[in-house]
């Protein structure tokens, strides 16, 4: 929402009212309380008019402070909101006559006690951002709207991330960003994740605590501001202190919650039947015969929208008419080795039986008049399940336990955007407020049937729809993309987004959903979608096979399976650190190397875990330019280094893509190719890249710890169970195993 005309003027029809001083200031365990008039106060006759603000501070944990600003207290509270969580903390209040502080952790909030009005945000010394003059206010439209805004301001060469999956520029300065669900495609600003939390270069986070319409401003109305607003009568706000990009996320993940850990088996390969093209049983028994015959290695079939009969999603029931024995053929299926994955969505058509029990039950949200509401986009006479009700919930769990009765092992949970605002819930909520947070109550709610009948170490989901705190359910994928190298690299900016956003596992359709991949465009997407978390074949009205492409499209698909499979040691320590940490395992270069400029705007590239960049390939004929920061690089398919900082450009064939081991890593590759639930600490290969002399590595190999010390030519090796210590000269490798305890081996990559 934007409110001024230029500098000077306000748009027609906006008035505005902002703090000028803090007339008083109340200290509290942990908090202040300050009210602070919109105009001067010079004689007792300024202090019979309005508005006041009040603004209240406090700090849920060490190195995060939460400011809350209010015009009018008397509205009844209307949920949904955000659950943060707490520590057992208290910061400290002061007060004198120049100033009032608020210090938690490392982080301090301190407000003028004169004027001109202004909050500072310090750390370490120096102020990371401040709330000056003309910048918190009490903002009214032409049509008598009130909105609450505030500006805090960004310094010279400060960079902003975040704000959910966005898919234009991955740097948000300049950009105007509203917080609104929307099934807008990746080729639009519109989002299906949207999160209000931006992430900054500059030592600080912003979380927003408003489920609803948050707008935006990024540097984009006051150009040297990040300015958000809401229609509200109180608004709270956290600023989250680093100072390093990942220890702010730390922060934000720890406050709304950290990811839950995928099981092993979800990072293999996903293959599905895509949405509108035609199959049954033998068609998905062909697809799968045919991935074993070619020595592909699948993880996971999905049986997307069409395994209900038409008209009638959702009704949870096999169509008869081409899957006569559901039981039976996911019995099969499992035999194979494989999880099985449905389509559903939390809308429930007019011709499903469950619209008639849902509405008798009164699981269906419903329109201020008492009556279902109702539209036909998407799926004739649809209504949503009130998922506010704790009974709809319920309901709608139950027809998903048949499912995992029947041998179903996950669910993607497709939509959860569409949600309107000219409704009632169930519980009250206020319908502005619960169009964003729906997705968290449908996939809260599916997450936790899963919980609960597979075991916490095996829920996985594959969402669409999320907004801040649904990080805690994955795992999430980009939407419906098009089959383009355009959308490849649209697709990439979202997921790096998100992930600095605090998701930390993220997906996409191989190939593109939308249309049809010309055998170019899909081989090259297949090494993309094998280096990201979780790697899924899915299209639109074709399939994703790949000897329907070609059959060096086979070849390619094998390659980067086999390769992924073999990374699993390392993939699963990066996934780990999602969880225990809230760092995704696909990381924007910025979030790595915060201090090199030259990282900044990086959108076509980024670091999967800790150690290894990944630099896909967006066009036909290979060509490739990438960024490779500080030190001495080793290419991880040859062994070939690149010295940085500098940019490489680099031409590639379909069986290649950039991939490269950061200086002084250590990767853990696994022995095994053919599946990723095995156990990865048997037969590990630990390679060391570039150690310097005097290096000490640790790395965690599932519940073995290893270290690696580089001692002026030679590298040592040993871990935290009883075994024998060997040695490898720099460039040999040496195989050390015992009986019981499986082989290791410890190489160093020979320069291609």
């Amino acid at each position: 929402m934007k409110f001024t005309d230029g500098y000077w003027m306000l748009r027609e029809g906006v008035t505005a009212a902002h703090p000028v001083q803090a007339l008083d200031v109340t200290t509290g365990p942990g908090t202040l309380e300050i009210h602070a008039p919109t105009h001067p106060v010079r004689h007792r006759g300024d202090l019979l008019k309005g508005p006041v603000v009040t603004v209240t501070a406090h700090a849920p944990m060490p190195g995060v402070i939460g400011v809350t600003f209010t015009h009018f207290r008397g509205a009844p509270p209307h949920g949904p909101d955000f659950a943060l969580a707490r520590e057992d903390f208290a910061a400290g209040a002061a007060s004198d006559e120049e100033y009032a502080t608020l210090t938690s952790g490392a982080l301090s909030l301190r407000v003028s006690r004169t004027a001109p009005w202004h909050l500072d945000f310090l750390a370490e010394g120096r102020v990371l951002t401040t709330s000056g003059p003309k910048g918190m206010g009490i903002m009214r439209d032409a049509t008598g709207a009130h909105y609450l805004r505030e500006q805090l301001d960004l310094g010279v060469g400060t960079h902003v991330y975040g704000l959910g999956e966005r898919f234009g520029p991955l740097v948000k300065n300049g950009q105007v960003v509203d917080m609104w669900n929307a099934d807008g495609g990746t080729t639009t600003e519109q989002a299906y994740k949207n999160a209000p939390f931006y992430l900054t270069d500059a030592g600080y986070g912003v979380f927003v605590d408003h489920p609803g319409r948050v707008s935006f401003e990024v540097g984009s109305e006051a150009v040297s501001r990040v300015q958000f607003s809401a229609e509200t009568q109180e608004l709270t706000y956290y600023v989250l202190h680093g100072p390093t990009p990942k220890e702010i996320l730390r922060k934000y993940t720890a406050l709304t919650g950290r990811p839950a850990l995928p099981p092993d088996w979800s990072f293999g390969l996903w293959l599905s039947t895509s949405f509108t093209t035609s199959y049954d049983e033998a068609t998905v028994t062909s697809f799968i015969d045919g991935m074993k015959e070619r020595e592909l290695p699948l993880s996971v079939f999905h049986f997307d929208c069409f395994w209900m009969r038409e008209l009638q999603w959702c009704d949870f029931e096999w169509d008869p008419r081409v899957f006569p024995d559901p039981e039976g053929m996911l019995a099969r299926l499992k035999d194979k080795g494989l999880r099985i994955c449905v389509w559903i969505n939390p809308y429930i058509a007019q011709r499903s039986p469950l619209f008639a029990e849902g509405r008798e039950l009164g699981h269906l949200l419903k329109r201020p008049d008492g009556g279902v509401w109702q539209w036909d986009l998407w799926q004739p006479g649809m209504a949503l399940v009130d998922f506010t009700s704790p009974a709809a919930r319920d309901w709608y769990a139950a027809k998903l336990e048949a499912l995992l009765a029947q041998g179903v092992d996950c669910f993607k949970t497709d939509f959860g955007e569409r949600v309107p605002v000219d409704v009632e819930w169930a519980d009250g909520s206020d319908p502005e407020r619960m169009h964003n947070y729906y997705t968290h109550l449908y996939n809260r709610t599916v997450f936790d049937v899963l919980r609960k009948h597979r075991g916490e170490d095996e829920a996985v989901v594959f969402a669409r729809s999320a907004t801040a705190g649904s990080q805690q359910f994955p795992v999430h994928w980009g939407g419906d993309c098009e089959s383009t190298y355009e959308s490849m690299a649209e697709s990439l900016r979202g997921g790096l987004s998100l992930g600095l956003t605090g998701f930390g596992y993220w997906s996409h359709d191989i190939g593109g959903f939308e249309g049809t991949p010309s055998p170019a465009l899909f081989k090259r997407w297949i090494a993309f979608g094998l280096l990201s978390s979780h790697s899924r074949l899915h299209g639109s009205s074709s399939y994703r096979v790949p000897w329907l492409f070609d059959e060096e499209s086979v070849d390619v698909l094998r390659h980067f399976t086999r390769q992924k499979l073999r990374l699993m040691p390392y993939l699963a320590a990066a996934a780990r650190a999602a969880h225990e940490e809230g760092v995704p395992m696909m990381r924007a270069m910025v979030l790595e190397f915060p201090e090199d400029p030259g990282c900044a705007h990086l959108e076509r590239q980024y670091m999967l875990g800790p150690d290894l960049l990944v630099a896909p390939v967006f066009d036909d004929e290979g060509e490739v330019s990438y960024y490779v920061p500080e030190g001495t690089w080793t290419h991880y398919a040859t062994g070939r280094t690149v010295t940085g900082p500098r940019w490489v450009r680099e031409r590639h064939g379909f069986l290649s893509v950039p991939l490269l081991a950061r200086p002084g890593s250590v990767i853990p590759v696994g022995a095994v190719a053919d599946r990723p639930d095995y156990d990865h600490a048997d037969g590990v290969t630990l390679r060391a890249h570039e150690l310097a002399p005097g290096a000490r590595v640790t790395v965690r190999v599932a519940d073995v710890t290893f270290t690696v010390v580089r001692d002026d030519d030679t590298l040592h090796a040993s871990c935290d169970t009883p075994r024998a210590p060997w040695a490898l000269a720099a460039g040999e490798r040496v195989v050390w195993a015992e009986a019981g305890t499986g082989a290791l081996s410890l190489e160093v990559p020979e320069q291609g």
